[in-house]
Order: structure tokens, then C-alpha cells, then sequence
């Protein structure tokens, strides 16, 4: 069984694109830019099953056409409208060790000076000029810290944990 805490979402499908079973993935990562994958992560009921590729090929920036092995029809390509696509994260990270946005998502955050568990990043906003992490903390707040890679001072993949020094006054508002 795949643990969830062994993948990370890159999009999710939305309808299906003609007659031959291809979906239209809209993705949230460019990990089709990065590095090369036979097969893709489904949540299928809250299991996550691999689905193997024919093929894709890239519709915008931010959607991929997929051909599903053995889904062969616009009915069958249907079933999956809505379903959430994972990536396994061993195959994602760069050979440098760079991750991407939507890796981080689940990851703890700590403050670097002091060691204090922050809260764990849920989304990653990249809708405004500043990138925002949204932080849920242990007693329920969301936070929204500025994610400046000049304010990070260690990302830890195997223990999923980033050390970012937090502002002064951050915290408190």
C-alpha cells in the first residue's frame, strides 16, 4: 500500500479530451518538466492506485494530456473526472536536491533561531506578488508566512521539515 506521506499532489483531472480515453490533467507542480515517470498516483476512494502512461503531451503550461493505459474510452476516462493525481516524491526531488512548491505541501515548519514547531504548511499561495505559506498550527490557527527562499535556512526531504527564520513580530499577529 502507498503512503500518503510518500507522494504529493501535482493536479487533479478535470474532463476528458475526445473519444480515446485521454483526460486533461490541471497541475499545481512542473514535475512533467523535471524528470520522467512511467505511471501517476490516483486517489481512487481514498486509495491511491497507479495508473500507467501511454502518453502526454502538454495542452498549456498548466494542463497535460494523458493517455491511461487500459482506459480506452471518453465513458471510462469520465469515471475519473475530479480525481486527485499524486507523484512519488523519490522521484521527484532534483539530483541537486531542490524542491519544488508543491513537494513542500505536509511539511513541518520551524523557526531556525528558536526550534519551535511552527505548524505544518497546507497550501502554498503563489497568487500574489509575495508566496505565502498557509501554516496550520497544533491549536487550529492558520498563519500565513512569507515563503522568500532568503528566509529559509534548511529544507530536510527525508524528515520533510523546513527551517525558516520567521520574522520578528510574525507570530503575534
Amino acid at each position: 500500500m502507498i503512503k500518503r506521506e510518500t507522494v504529493y499532489k501535482i493536479g487533479i483531472i478535470g474532463k476528458p479530451h475526445g473519444v480515446r480515453g485521454e483526460v486533461c490533467i490541471r497541475l499545481a507542480d512542473d514535475v512533467f518538466d523535471r524528470v520522467e515517470a512511467d505511471y501517476l498516483l490516483l486517489d481512487m476512494e481514498g486509495i491511491l492506485v497507479p495508473f500507467f502512461m501511454e502518453e502526454y503531451r502538454f495542452r498549456t503550461d498548466e494542463t497535460v494530456l494523458v493517455k491511461f493505459c487500459d482506459i480506452d474510452t471518453e465513458e471510462r476516462a469520465r469515471e475519473l473526472t475530479g480525481t486527485e493525481v499524486y507523484f512519488p516524491r523519490s522521484l521527484a526531488e532534483d539530483e541537486d536536491g531542490q524542491v519544488s512548491w508543491a513537494q513542500i505541501i505536509g511539511y513541518c515548519l520551524v523557526d531556525s533561531r528558536t526550534g519551535k514547531v511552527i505548524g505544518h504548511i497546507e497550501t502554498v499561495d503563489e497568487t500574489t506578488l509575495n508566496t505565502l505559506f498557509e501554516v496550520a498550527t497544533d491549536d487550529g490557527k492558520q498563519l500565513l508566512i512569507p515563503a522568500r527562499e532568503d528566509l529559509i535556512r534548511e529544507v530536510d526531504t527525508e524528515k520533510r521539515i523546513i527551517k525558516m527564520e520567521i520574522p520578528d513580530g510574525l507570530l503575534e499577529l
